[in-house]
């Protein structure tokens, strides 16, 4: 069964014109505000944008490119279109229990810890760190940053507020994944939403940060950017690699989704498999 991934990167047939009109707006978006789409996938980016032309009524590419270089306000409708945000919390419960069992013990050890998640989307992943974190007793000397670059996407994530239909599958979720607790201890509701503890989010530092054209802004003792770079060529994934490898500490552990690898790449041999199933290496 194709996951909705699957879908996404599967190719779009587009005629030469709309190829050319693809390639003069990504480079719109790139020169006028600096977000940098050149080297994502092709096809979920194509997608993306194809139907947001559909929902905006709009003859060709061209006329897209026009309202995102001259309408205020269209830009941010567009990047909420292109940037990734399919997550949930404890997804793939798997590896939270294997980062529980196997790297908490490791970092035990330190003094202090930074754990940076990548392209947090709207915080779901990032709030299922700090509840292990906090289960785990490391909540007073870790710091989580979670970044990406969609502010209205982090706006969300700051709320610690997420639909209440989904907290039955977040509650399974949180149980294959260790948690030890009734779930539902961590938030309150309404008839909409859960609301995470405030407290969960104290050692919490969002911060805006595009993973294409900003640099290292710490070092790391944990990374986890997970289920993103699949949407980026190879080229982009070298170069994100770079910065990762670059932003971690030596004995860092880096966390990347299912179907992702950093063996393949240039740093991929200063990396040891810590757990090769569910994707976790250690640099040494």
């Amino acid at each position: 069964m194709k996951t909705q991934s699957d879908l996404e990167t599967e190719a779009l047939p587009l005629n030469e014109l709309q190829e050319i009109e693809i390639n003069l707006l990504l480079e719109g978006l790139y020169q006028k505000y600096g977000y940098d789409f050149r080297g994502y996938v092709r096809a979920s980016l194509c997608r993306r944008i194809l139907n947001r032309m559909k929902a905006e009524r709009l003859p060709t590419i061209t006329a897209l490119l026009e309202k995102v270089l001259h309408e205020q306000g269209f830009l941010e409708r567009l990047l909420n279109d292109l940037s990734i945000r399919m997550t949930e919390m404890y997804r793939d419960p798997d590896f939270f229990a294997a980062f529980r069992s196997e790297v908490v013990p490791l970092l035990r050890e330190l003094p202090e810890i930074r754990i940076w998640h990548a392209g947090c989307a709207t915080g779901e992943e990032v709030y299922s760190m700090a509840i292990l974190i906090q289960e785990e007793g490391l909540a007073d000397k870790t710091t989580i940053y979670a970044t990406d670059m969609n502010a209205k996407a982090l706006t969300a994530a700051q709320k610690g507020a997420f639909p209440l239909k989904k907290m039955q599958q977040y509650t399974k979720n949180y149980l294959k994944a260790g948690g030890n607790k009734a779930f539902s201890e961590y938030y309150t509701t309404d008839h909409q939403f859960a609301y995470f503890q405030p407290g969960l989010a104290e050692k919490l530092i969002f911060a805006q940060h595009n993973l294409v054209t900003d640099g290292s802004f710490n070092e790391f003792h944990v990374i986890l950017c997970r289920n993103v770079m699949i949407y980026f060529d190879n080229g982009l994934q070298q170069q994100v690699h770079r910065l990762m490898y670059n932003s971690l500490a030596d004995g860092g552990f880096i966390g990347l989704g299912s179907k992702e690898s950093i063996l393949f790449m240039p740093k991929g041999i200063q990396y040891e498999e810590f757990n090769l199933h569910e994707r976790i290496y250690r640099k040494v």
